[in-house]
Parts: structure tokens; sequence; C-alpha cells
């Protein structure tokens, strides 16, 4: 039945997954209807080809990356680069939440495609801006840590909500401020405001990782923090460190309690 369901948001978001050329992933993303037909208990088998991927950009490891010198046009697009390839990942950690993991309630999947085509968005903004400035996506080298930690928790869903939108994108909701205003500082606004843009948004896409992290843990019997610790243990998730937005944090869903933990998690490190 399912295969006859052409228009089925579960297959049409691993068929965009799979994409490997990134402005036709946004594309088939953009195209996905906001009220589809899901499939909510189909088990989809995994293909080979997860995720879709252009030749380029190399991937290498995080500390082979280019410098960011916000002195040079070229210091400034390898920063802009960087960001597009963390909106690219960030568009297929969206797309794989939807097919991967079955029997959720049909709410979940509505805002995971919310969130992915808002990440495409973001990416189609960064990768223009990049144009302008004579570079292209795949022109620098990229790092696939966010991917990493979709391999390390592609048969756990509690975990993947509580390492992807609570950890890895959280934490661009501290990192973003500073590096909007280094941007703007370096004569670059119209980057700065591509990024105000990301901020907004990635405010409640970590508000929607909080809001099923959280509804997971209470059905089953979970404490949202001691969790939270275990899964970071368990899966080696990056070691979060200060200083912390805890006025978007806390507009993302995360309590006073959260973030008392997080900040004495980080100063342990």
């Amino acid at each position: 039945m399912i295969n006859k369901l052409t228009n089925e948001l579960r297959i049409t978001a691993l068929a965009a997954l799979l994409e490997p050329d990134p402005l036709l992933k946004c594309a088939a993303i953009h195209a996905i209807s906001p009220e589809p037909a899901i499939a909510l208990d189909a088990v989809l088998d995994e293909p080979p080809g997860v995720p879709g991927r252009p030749d380029k950009p190399e991937l290498v490891s995080p500390g082979k990356v280019g410098r960011r010198a916000m002195t040079t046009v070229e210091g400034r697009a390898i920063l802009i680069h960087a960001l597009a390839h963390i909106e690219l990942n960030a568009v297929n950690l969206a797309a794989d939440i939807i097919w991967r993991f079955p029997s959720m309630p049909r709410q979940f999947y509505l805002d995971w495609l919310k969130v992915a085509k808002e990440e495409a968005y973001h990416f189609q903004l960064l990768e223009a801006h990049l144009r302008v400035q004579g570079f292209c996506y795949g022109d620098f080298p990229a790092h696939d840590s966010m991917w990493e930690m979709a391999r390390k928790t592609s048969t756990d869903l509690l975990a993947r909500l509580a390492l992807v939108p609570r950890t890895l994108e959280a934490r661009g909701l501290d990192a973003t401020p500073a590096v909007m205003a280094k941007l703007a500082q370096a004569g670059d606004q119209a980057a700065a405001d591509i990024l105000a843009i990301i901020l907004r948004d990635e405010i409640g896409h970590v508000a929607i990782g909080n809001y099923w992290y959280k509804t997971l843990c209470t059905q089953q019997g979970l404490d949202v923090i001691t969790t939270y610790a275990e899964m970071a243990v368990r899966y080696a998730a990056p070691v979060l460190r200060g200083p912390f937005n805890l006025e978007a944090r806390k507009a993302a869903g995360f309590d006073d309690d959260e973030l008392r933990a997080l900040q004495d998690m980080a100063s342990r490190s």
C-alpha cells in the first residue's frame, strides 16, 4: 500500500535525503505538501546512499577545516561555507528523523517537516551569499560531525532527540550572536542578517527537539536531566562549554534546572 502513496511524507523525505545535489534536495523538501499523507506505522528499510551528497566538499576532520579570518573575503567565505554545510546537514537530519522512526504521532512528522523546510531555506540563503562572494558550496573542505551523530543514534530516537537538536543544534544558539557581530564588524551586514534569520528559526527547531525529547521521557518514566547526561556519555557527545545563550535556550524550552545542570556539566569538563 505505501508504495502507491507517491506523495506520502516519509517516502518523499527519504527520497529528498537520497538526492545528492544540494539545491535539488532543497527543492524536493520545499515541494512536499504541508498537509501530506503519512504512513505513521510503516517500517522502512534503509537503502544504500544515505545521505545523498555531492562529490564536494571534501570531508575532513574538524581540525583540518580552513581558518575563518574575518579580515579577508576568502576567510569570510570559509565561514559562510561552514555554516552552509551545517544547514545542509540539518536538512538531512530533519529528513532522516521523518523517514527513520515510525509510530510517532502525526504532529511529530509535521514538526520535522517544518524544520526541514526552514533548514533548506537557510542553506539556500547562505549558498546564494557564498556565490555573491565569488565562491560555491564545495569550494572548501568541511567536517562530518553532525552526520556522525546521526549514524550513532540511528536506532535510538530518544538519543537522536537528546543529542542532535538539544546538543549540536543548540550550540548554534550560543555561538551565532558572536558570529553575527563579527560579520557585521567586518562589513558583511548581509551575512549577519542571514544569521539573524537562522537564529530566530533555530530557537524553534531546538524547541521542537525539546518538546519531543521531554514527551518521550515522560512516556517512559525517565528523568529529563539524568537521561540526557547518560545519553551524552553513551554516545560520546561533544562536551559543551560556555558561555551559553541562556535567553535563547529558555526560549527553546530548556528550563532553569536543565540550564543549571548544563552549566554544572560544563564547569566540570
